[in-house]
């Protein structure tokens, strides 16, 4: 892919973003995300209360795309099998076998949705995880592939019983975990109430009348910025700084009101979250029109990328929510930057 190309395609990862805030109004920084995570084709950790627009925003992103948008729920009840098949009988008294959600479309998902991933038990989160990894899936005696697939998760956050936390390895599987909170502004929180366009999402929805980017195209584009952003010695070195510091915060001089450091962390981000992050910074970079990643790329998804993958001591963690960003603030603010 020509460097003309790649500035065309930026062009319509930028539209897209323009339709989607025009849609999905309030959630800028969300979004931004949500967009560099297509290109980094890195699945997301969606945090946020009920009726705060998140499935609007993915089936959004998912009809700008010009995929297949599939979607679950999850209950204690849901087994393995109800994400790959569904049984019923018909109007004749016969049995009928469907697919289900996570194959129905095969090849053509572009965003696959699972609400309330905590209310599943851990077989069921099992079973995402390798479709997550491996981009298939094994029913009716044949393996389904869903190549351009980005999955997206939430998690209850206020009903906790009979719900079931992710486990470790679960968190490192997302690239980010993204807030999607009620917006600030007054101007924009009486719009969505009183706007009956923000009623109706599907007539919501219809203005975005045609595909503004082809979902088949984001892997081979994925690899082409990979190759074509630059990340110099410098900021290799600070990247590395990070890392050492999401271990080991009381080497680096962290600090954080009414928190003793020493006991904090128990594990830091792992191999695999630190060049997830980088993957997304190259992407921070090209949708800023560079050819290299600069410390500010770092800080705009260090957040999301250390949000879930920085495990804290029991008796921090039910405080994780306030903790992480004051703890990520104090790493931009102690590590010095190139």
């Amino acid at each position: 892919m020509s460097e003309t190309q790649l500035q065309t395609s930026r062009e319509h990862a930028l539209a897209l973003e323009k339709v989607v805030n025009q849609v999905v109004v309030g959630q800028e920084q969300a979004i931004r995300l949500i967009l560099i995570a297509l290109h980094a084709r890195g699945h997301v950790l969606l945090e946020g209360g009920v009726g705060v627009g998140k499935t609007t925003l993915l089936r959004a992103f998912s009809k700008a795309l010009g995929g297949a948008f599939g979607r679950i729920e999850g209950s204690v009840d849901l087994m393995p099998n109800d994400l790959l098949y569904s049984a019923w009988v018909d109007g004749d008294g016969r049995p009928v076998i469907d697919p289900g959600p996570l194959i129905a479309h095969g090849e053509e998902t572009a965003v696959f949705f699972f609400n309330e991933i905590n209310r599943a038990r851990p077989q069921v989160q099992s079973l995402l995880l390798r479709a997550m990894s491996e981009y298939s899936a094994d029913a009716f005696g044949r393996e389904f592939q869903f190549p351009h697939m980005v999955v997206f998760a939430d998690r209850n956050a206020v009903e906790k019983e009979e719900t079931f936390e992710l486990s470790a390895a679960a968190r490192d599987r997302f690239l980010f975990e993204i807030s999607i909170d009620r917006p600030s502004d007054s101007t924009i929180r009486r719009q969505l109430i009183f706007d009956p366009i923000f009623h109706n999402v599907d007539r919501l929805l219809a203005n975005i009348s045609e595909p503004l980017l082809d979902y088949k195209d984001l892997n081979a584009l994925d690899n082409t910025i990979q190759n074509a952003i630059f990340v110099s010695e410098e900021i290799e070195n600070y990247v590395v700084r990070l890392w050492d510091a999401t271990w080991e915060p009381q080497k680096a001089g962290i600090e954080i009101p009414d928190i003793y450091i020493e006991d904090l962390v128990v594990a830091g981000a792992s191999v695999r979250g630190m060049s997830a992050m980088v993957r997304a910074a190259r992407v921070a970079a090209w949708l800023a029109g560079r050819d290299h990643v600069l410390p500010d790329d770092i800080h705009a998804v260090l957040l999301p990328s250390l949000n879930h993958r920085v495990f804290l001591s029991p008796v921090y963690e039910s405080r994780r929510e306030q903790i992480m960003p004051l703890f990520v603030q104090a790493l931009r603010n102690n590590i010095s930057t190139p």
